[in-house]
């Protein structure tokens, strides 16, 4: 897509803020006007929208992408939303080790088990550890205590989270950053916590290393705007 304006500016309405490009609203696919409850998340869209290139594409303007997953789609679906990230934790990552090497064995109970400790200690959910990738059957209370969590969170969290879980492939890394107990960063490397070990044996693979990048831009994008959502 080709740049089309000169200036992009937050406007308030309403006691709502949306933007402006050259005066002409941001408007949703729905084609509705891009209206936000936050000033900080406004002011945001609005900057990302100054700092578009040219030539851009969706992709440059993350805020907005999930400004618009969160009224038009989690509004619309979110008991559905809810559930499909609460399947995450019933499956998580955290959850299924390597079998072997000991060293890696290690490694996932040194830097994984403290947050399924956190899970527990936080949110009173104890999960199941396996060895393998044989799936393995979670306490039944989990799903509805996972559910009413999520439920307990705003459209715009639950988009942010529909960014992060399915990046970590763990609902709790995810609830950790969204806690502020992680940083999008360290979520990331701890997902990729065996691609990681393998790549200090044997080397760097560089398409691995570029879908890592991806994946941590976007988390990195659904972490600020989770935050903004809280200015």
């Amino acid at each position: 897509m080709k740049r089309f304006w000169r200036e992009a500016q937050v406007v308030a309405e309403g006691g709502r803020f949306g933007v402006a490009l050259d005066g002409r609203p941001v408007k949703l696919p729905s084609g509705a006007a891009l209206r936000v409850e936050h000033a900080a998340l406004a002011a945001g869209i609005a900057a990302e929208w100054g700092a578009a290139g040219q030539n851009f594409t969706p992709g440059d303007l993350p805020l907005t992408q999930l400004t618009s997953t969160a009224q038009e789609r989690v509004g619309a679906h979110r008991e559905t939303i809810i559930g499909q990230l609460a399947a995450y934790g019933m499956n998580d990552l955290l959850c299924y080790r390597a079998e072997a090497p000991p060293e890696l064995v290690a490694l996932e109970e040194e830097k994984w088990g403290v947050w399924l400790t956190w899970l527990a200690r936080t949110h009173g959910i104890g999960l199941a550890v396996t060895a393998g990738l044989t799936p393995i059957d979670q306490p039944p209370e989990a799903r509805g205590r996972f559910e009413a969590i999520l439920d307990g969170f705003s459209d715009e969290v639950i988009a942010g989270l529909g960014v992060i879980v399915p990046a970590t492939g763990s609902l709790v890394l995810a609830l950790a950053l969204e806690a502020g107990r992680l940083a999008p960063e360290r979520a990331c490397e701890l997902a990729m916590l065996d691609e990681l070990w393998q790549e200090r044996q044997w080397g760097q693979d560089e398409e691995a290393a570029k879908r890592r990048a991806v994946l941590g831009a976007d988390m990195a994008a659904a972490a600020r705007f989770m935050a903004l959502c809280r200015e």
